[in-house]
């Protein structure tokens, strides 16, 4: 199941396969940090607006994992709830610094690193273009790739897949 398709496309149990996936470590980092379960609730509500909003713009690129993704965004939501009640509680970190770091960098980069990539994508054959989103933004499988491309079998999805990538990795070695 492509969860990040069936949300776009406002699919419920893509909803109630992100609760169950997600609810429970908001949960834990709004109680831990001068929250109640209620608060986590409407956090994690919130939360799922926002993603949803932004999947629905085409230019949506999730450069991180969902779970670091919702995360980050649930962080964000709940700090600003405490400053706007002038908390001066101190801030309990559940998770280790890395994971700490993969979320504010998330947050921090996903728009320079899009547009970075969207140059360098610009710049290949069509046909390379179109297949690169397909595989990285929509994370379509090897499968899906040779049956959309009409490729004879895996092995030509995958080199076809090289010959992409080479494609980028030689517009970018030309900017430096």
């Amino acid at each position: 199941m492509d969860i990040i398709e069936d949300l776009r496309g406002e699919n419920n149990q893509a909803f109630g396969e992100l609760y169950k996936e997600y609810f429970e470590m908001v949960n834990r980092f709004v109680i831990q940090n001068s929250g109640c379960k209620d608060d986590s609730e409407d956090i994690f509500q919130d939360t799922m607006i926002i993603l949803l909003e932004k999947l629905q713009h085409d230019d949506f690129q999730l450069t991180a994992s969902l779970k670091t993704y919702v995360m980050a965004i649930a962080k964000n939501l709940w700090l600003k709830k405490l400053k706007s009640f002038k908390l001066e509680t101190p801030f309990t970190n559940l998770y280790d610094d890395q994971f700490n770091e993969e979320i504010n960098d998330a947050i921090e980069n996903q728009r320079s690193y899009i547009d970075i990539l969207q140059h360098y994508i610009h710049k290949i054959t069509k046909h390379c273009q179109g297949l690169i989103h397909d595989m990285f933004f929509k994370e379509k499988s090897i499968e899906e790739i040779q049956k959309k491309y009409k490729y004879n079998n895996k092995h030509t999805a995958q080199n076809q897949k090289h010959k992409c990538v080479e494609q980028i990795r030689k517009v970018k070695s030309l900017k430096k």
